[in-house]
């Protein structure tokens, strides 16, 4: 190989070296922080591809995506001075406006230098407005305020909240034992209860039973006075007069006229 390819060699390296620094691109859901010596100049390059000054500038690519952030359960104390361990994972977005600012300040730390602090603040001042028993009963109530006091407290590093999940509350065995023995206690209450209302629905049924058959025999006595009884009997009646025996056989009844009586001759 002659000196002259040689020269040739280097020089084709060379210009491959500019154009790979020259150029590049941006994926989707990023943003490229333009740096000029390892220093953020202030550019931004949106997604596609980018051009640069080669071996002057690079660009630092930082994720503006919705994030999830997990921790392990965190300490803290309730309102009534109970230990609970609170297990969070917190939805989060660098502000795509701000990305200059969130690398200047943090580059690839976000979490460790913003999110993780600042969660375990927030957890234990949230759990520290409820007692261990409206942990458990005021979750959403929980939620929102751990929302509330987070998005308060990343807001200013640039980043956004989109929603704080409470996964998990343990709380010691004997707190634990302590709200078992109280739910057991309030459903024995509520079936004992409900055995009540049924007996009390199954005794008014019998008791208007029983006024309602009192009424009716009421009614039929009122309707038994000797006035219906001879009407009752005068309607039954077929035309035929009883006969009475006696020794010498049987007499007939005799026709008496109801209009009067006539003098016998």
């Amino acid at each position: 190989m002659t000196t002259r390819q040689i020269g040739w060699m280097i020089a084709a390296g060379v210009v491959l070296a500019f154009l790979f620094e020259m150029f590049g691109t941006v994926p989707a859901g990023y943003r490229g922080v333009v740096l000029q010596f390892g220093a953020p100049t202030g550019q931004v390059k949106e997604p596609g591809l980018y051009v640069v000054t080669p071996f002057v500038q690079h660009v630092a690519k930082v994720n503006v995506q919705i994030q999830a952030y997990q921790t392990q359960a965190i300490e803290s104390a309730s309102a009534d001075l109970q230990d609970v361990h609170t297990g969070v994972t917190v939805n989060f977005q660098v502000d795509p406006a701000r990305v200059v600012q969130v690398y200047t300040n943090f580059r690839d730390e976000i979490v460790d230098r913003i999110l993780r602090p600042n969660v375990q603040e927030t957890v234990k001042a949230a759990t520290a407005k409820f007692t261990a028993e409206q942990l458990i009963t005021q979750r959403a109530a929980v939620k929102h305020q751990a929302d509330t006091i987070l998005a308060q407290r990343v807001e200013p590093f640039g980043l956004h909240v989109e929603a704080t999940s409470i996964t998990q509350f343990e709380f010691s065995p004997t707190f634990t034992q302590a709200i078992e023995a109280k739910v057991t206690a309030e459903q024995n209450a509520l079936q004992a209860k409900n055995r009540l209302l049924q007996v009390e629905y199954e005794a008014k049924q019998k008791i208007a039973a029983a006024e309602g058959e009192a009424q009716a025999l009421a009614l039929r006595r009122a309707q038994l006075n000797p006035a219906m009884l001879q009407l009752e009997a005068i309607e039954k009646w077929d035309g035929k007069l009883p006969q009475i025996m006696s020794s010498g056989g049987a007499v007939p009844f005799i026709n008496v006229p109801l209009g009067g009586t006539k003098s016998v001759p």
